[in-house]
């Protein structure tokens, strides 16, 4: 695994934001730190790690943050192939230009 500073700065930022969401998110609940580290299952240090964005995080306690608050089906979304742009626009790419049909022709 990468140390934090072999990080991108952009993914570092990234986890930042997404820590202080959870954070302003479980506040706006009026969820206390206790209660919602015994939900998630984890410490109350790790919930503080987490919702600074720790990269060293499990991903599955984020997302278990995530479910206990009730943004899960956001996750799903993340990499889902209808956002793809790119990967999209590489697959229209790679169409065939033409489509002959095989084997013999006009026999049935």
């Amino acid at each position: 695994m990468k140390s934090a500073d072999a990080l991108p700065v952009p993914v570092l930022r990234a986890l930042r934001n997404l820590g202080s969401d959870l954070r302003d998110a479980r506040r706006r609940r009026r969820i206390p730190t206790e209660i919602m580290a015994a939900r998630v299952g984890v410490s109350r240090t790790t919930l503080s790690r987490l919702e600074k964005g720790s990269p060293k995080v499990a991903m599955g306690t984020y997302a278990t943050a995530l479910f206990v608050l009730g943004l899960l089906d956001r996750l799903n979304e993340l990499a889902d192939a209808r956002h793809d742009t790119v990967g999209l626009d590489l697959a229209d790419e790679a169409l065939p230009q033409r489509i002959r049909l095989s084997g013999r022709r006009g026999k049935r």
